[in-house]
């Protein structure tokens, strides 16, 4: 066999080993008659014996490859090759949130709330195919050079159209950022990552997580902790942060899933209005450019670095134009006050402050 068909795993054509997981390997390859890259996620071979991680496999590519949006990573295709299972999907080019936040530091507030925004449109979408994450995390979320935010690894996501292949009383995910139901091994909801995405926004602007494993003489527990609320407000690590930000987080981070904020989409719209309804393309741009000029990627030697040329500028909200508009009516009116000669005494007569009847003088 020549080496060429050794590293040849069906139509892709295999660069490299990116990294390796507790369920399998992660190989960098490029599709041979479309001249794109991918990635391929192999099972372990030791774990295709168990029917229920290979249908757990299955689900995680339909559940990812249900969802066509820029925030969402792309699944091409679902194979077995000689023996071995394996996922192709859109490569992005980047690293993940987990690496920029230990490479950069805490992030800029202008910067964090737009990566922040582009994560809540990628979860509206994957919500609206009634799809729950489950495990939703900066290791999770990807940054690609050009500035894109993309949503990954559906490994342990639910479908809406399909029974969990989990069963009551097991837990799967990340503790620090599962909401209690998910912790108690519950069933969970679009709500449960509701409360992922107040976890993952609160370290996006802190740059560490509300809610941590105990350590030394701490004696609260992670599910007491959750479970109580119990966490540093933000402004001890962000006070920059406007004040909107922490009361959103709050009713994203309530341990009911019956008080939190009922869906991705209202955060979504609030968030916008907040930041002046800002596009795919300004997001894009600006996020960019805080990675270019914190040298969060690494380029390999040879590549070319990606740098928007132009930062997009937000859209102007309609709301201006009406201040403005009011502005000048009041200007128009204060003049035309101004210039007219009036007894005041015949506004209070005329009862023009009020709604009321005049009361009559005794006579």
């Amino acid at each position: 066999m020549s080496q060429e068909r050794e590293r040849t795993i069906g139509s892709f054509l295999i660069e490299r080993e990116l990294g390796e997981g507790g369920m399998g390997v992660v190989l960098l390859g490029r599709h041979r008659e479309l001249d794109r890259p991918v990635v391929l996620k192999k099972l372990r071979r030791d774990l295709a014996s168990n029917p229920e991680l290979v249908e757990r496999f299955r689900r995680e590519a339909r559940a990812a490859a249900a969802v066509h949006h820029q925030n969402v990573v792309s699944v091409y295709d679902c194979f077995s090759f000689k023996g071995d299972y394996y996922i192709a999907q859109e490569f992005v080019d980047g690293v993940d949130l987990r690496t920029a936040l230990s490479r950069g530091g805490r992030i800029p507030y202008p910067t964090a709330a737009l990566i922040a925004l582009e994560v809540l449109r990628g979860l509206e979408e994957i919500h609206a195919h009634g799809t729950v994450h489950r495990d939703l995390k900066p290791g999770n979320i990807l940054l690609g050079q050009a500035g894109e935010v993309k949503i990954g690894d559906f490994g342990i996501a639910l479908e809406g159209t399909g029974s969990a292949l989990t069963q009551p009383g097991v837990m799967l995910g990340t503790p620090p950022y599962m909401p209690p139901e998910q912790i108690l091994g519950e069933r969970v909801d679009s709500r449960g990552d509701l409360f992922s995405l107040g976890v993952l926004f609160y370290e996006l602007f802190a740059g560490r997580p509300p809610f941590r494993e105990p350590t030394g003489e701490e004696q609260e527990t992670l599910l007491k902790q959750v479970q109580r609320g119990h966490y540093p407000p933000l402004s001890r690590f962000a006070p920059e942060v406007p004040r909107y930000l922490p009361r959103l987080i709050r009713v994203c981070l309530h341990p009911r899933p019956k008080h939190r904020i009922s869906s991705a989409a209202e955060i979504r719209l609030a968030l916008e209005r907040r930041l002046g309804d800002p596009t795919p393309a300004h997001c894009r741009a600006e996020i960019a450019t805080w990675l270019a000029e914190r040298e969060i990627i690494q380029p390999e030697e040879g590549a070319t670095v990606f740098r928007p040329a132009v930062r997009a500028q937000p859209r102007r909200r309609k709301r201006t134009l009406r201040w403005a508009a009011a502005g000048l009516l009041f200007a128009l009116l204060v003049s035309t006050a101004f210039f007219v000669k009036f007894d005041p005494r015949e506004l209070v007569r005329a009862n023009w402050f009020s709604d009321a009847p005049s009361a009559e003088a005794p006579e």
